[in-house]
This record gives C-alpha cells, sequence and structure tokens, in this order.
C-alpha cells in the first residue's frame, strides 16, 4: 500500500517520535508499505512522521545513488528506535530535498561522521558507524524522529527567501507525483 506523504505545515512532523515496541503486529507491514512509498515517490529514505505514523521508525534505499558514490551500492536498510550516539568530523555541504518539502532544495551543513544504535527489521540491534553520504541520509532521516527537518538546519535569511514556497506546500499549492497529505486547520 503507497501511503500519501505529509506535507510541511503538519504538526506531526514537529514532534518527537514515540518508541516502538517489539511486539508490534503492523510494523513488517508499515516497512513494506514504506519502502513501496518511497520507490513510488523517487525518494532514498523515509521516516515514519512523513508518512503520518509518530513512530520511530525509517528506511533507506540509496543503491540508485550508486554511479555517484560506490559505497551506496546495496545500501538499503531499516532503523527502528534510532538513537544518534555521536556526530563528528567536517562540516560539508549537500543539497538535500524532503519528499515532505517538494520543491524545495537547499544546501545544508552536516557532520561528515556518525555513531547510531538502532533495531533492524528483524529486532536485532546495530551500533554502527557511518559517513560521507550514507551518514548524511541517516541523519536526514533522524532528524524526522526528533520534530526537525532539513531547513531547520539553514540561515534565517534563506528561509525567509523560501517563506512563499513553503506556504504553497501548507496551502497544498504544490504538484507533486505522489500523493500529498496536507494539513487542514
Amino acid at each position: 500500500m503507497i501511503y500519501p506523504i505529509t506535507a510541511y505545515g503538519t504538526p506531526l512532523l514537529r514532534k518527537v517520535s514515540d518508541e516502538i515496541a517489539p511486539d508490534m503486529q503492523e510494523l513488517p507491514q508499515i516497512i513494506e508499505n514504506m519502502f513501496e512509498t518511497m520507490y513510488k515517490s523517487d525518494g532514498v529514505g523515509l521516516a515514519a512522521p512523513q508518512v503520518g505514523k509518530s513512530i520511530r521508525l525509517f528506511v533507506i534505499d540509496a543503491s540508485e545513488m550508486s554511479d555517484e558514490d560506490e559505497n551506496l551500492k546495496g545500501f538499503k536498510k531499516v532503523f527502528i528506535n534510532a538513537q544518534m550516539e555521536e556526530q563528528w568530523g567536517e562540516l560539508w555541504s549537500f543539497n538535500e530535498g524532503c519528499l515532505s518539502l517538494p520543491d524545495i532544495r537547499e544546501d545544508v551543513k552536516r557532520n561528515s561522521d556518525i555513531k547510531i544504535t538502532y533495531f533492524d527489521e528483524n529486532w536485532v540491534k546495530h551500533t554502527e558507524n557511518f559517513n560521507g553520504i550514507k551518514a548524511r541520509i541517516i541523519q536526514h532521516e533522524y532528524d524526522h524522529l526528533e520534530g526537525k527537518l532539513f531547513i531547520d538546519h539553514i540561515s534565517a535569511l534563506k528561509k525567509r527567501l523560501i517563506k512563499g514556497k513553503l506556504n504553497a506546500i501548507e496551502k497544498g499549492k504544490v504538484h507533486t507525483s505522489y500523493r500529498l497529505n496536507v494539513y487542514k486547520k
């Protein structure tokens, strides 16, 4: 099942997500649906809040970016109840976008290296270090679990410059190739 993407302006996107219990019956189906939604929307990562679920879950499949970075070949993972342990290294800029903020792309500075603890889809616990694009994608998706968006990492001036686009997204006046769920106030 393909979920609609939660649009900017929806309060759920600004909420810290809840932990997932290991006995959550519908979790395997949610994971499958999130991958299907991400592929249909041409994303490389998708967090549960982006599909209207306030749970600590995100999925990544950056394999399609392996032309640009060979390390991304086969980089497909499920992150359950992730906790960022550490961020370090060079702050570097990369142009980011987000399915919840269609038509907006901005250069965002993030750390080059991270350490994160998470459970995979089989409830196996991992503590791993990631760097480069992998670390960036994980940080972007992890931010969603913490109620943050990539635009929170840009300057006040840049935010003012995109205010019109943000207002258009909040009102649903944006075209996407995927279903967008706009918050009704």
